[in-house]
């Protein structure tokens, strides 16, 4: 079983030594997990021309969104959030048969289980790129009131600077989805009002590496909850290898 992870940037991947280590943890022969990077989305193609024995992928940062187009038919979840972060490869009839599922919403939802409490009505969502999406999909399913904020914000999102006391104490739950704070750029964060933070907010960080962010020591530092991305990103691995091997 041939599979991979395609992405911009892969150096820090965690996906490659995850899945080496539960190919070996399981005694799983003749599987392989490579790191295919790229440049833009229009390489992706050729990528799949090349790799004619690849079966399965997860897609990282920046493709989440731009990869849809290449693909011929996308799961239902996948559909809903608008993002893909796992495609299945199937081949019959002389065709190639690409497949998006999303899940970074099933690992994002088992990761968060056990820290959400009756204050988290309302959730301030970080960034509004891929990743944001299935967060936003799960908080919604859960019944909690999200709030984007970007750069660049449009309409039912915000910038950066319209963060100010009252939102920070109406939403107890802040997840980053951005890619501020990720090795090797340990020493940035997003850009919000920490002094604001107290022992009743819960920091989420998508980020895995480093440990602890910048984001989330300065949420300590407030005394809040901090979790980092890697159950998310171990439950959503785990996920993804039950769809390449069904």
């Amino acid at each position: 079983m041939k599979l991979g992870l395609i992405g911009k940037t892969l150096s820090h991947s965690f996906s490659k030594s995850y899945f080496e280590n539960k190919f070996k943890e399981e005694n799983l022969a003749n599987h392989s997990y490579d790191l295919f990077e790229l440049e833009t989305i229009e390489e992706f193609p050729e990528l799949i021309r090349n790799n004619p024995y690849l079966v399965g992928l997860n897609v990282t940062i920046p493709y989440k969104e731009s990869i849809i187009p290449f693909l011929d038919e996308l799961d239902e979840t996948a559909k809903e959030i608008g993002a893909v972060n796992t495609i299945k490869i199937t081949k019959g009839n002389g065709k190639t048969i690409l497949k998006g599922y999303n899940t970074d919403a099933k690992g994002f939802g088992l990761s968060i289980k056990p820290f959400l409490k009756n204050t988290h009505e309302r959730a301030l969502i970080l960034g509004t790129g891929g990743a944001s999406k299935a967060v936003g999909y799960v908080l919604k399913n859960l019944g909690i009131t999200t709030l984007f904020v970007s750069r660049n914000p449009n309409e039912n999102e915000i910038n950066y600077k319209d963060i100010n006391d009252y939102v920070m104490k109406f939403h107890k739950l802040i997840i980053n989805t951005t890619p501020l704070g990720m090795s090797p750029n340990e020493a940035t964060f997003p850009d919000i009002p920490y002094k604001l933070l107290n022992d009743s907010h819960t920091l989420i960080d998508l980020i895995y590496n480093p440990e602890r962010t910048q984001f989330l020591t300065k949420g300590k530092q407030e005394g809040t909850e901090i979790l980092n991305g890697l159950s998310m990103l171990q439950h959503q691995a785990n996920e993804a290898y039950k769809i390449w091997s069904r």
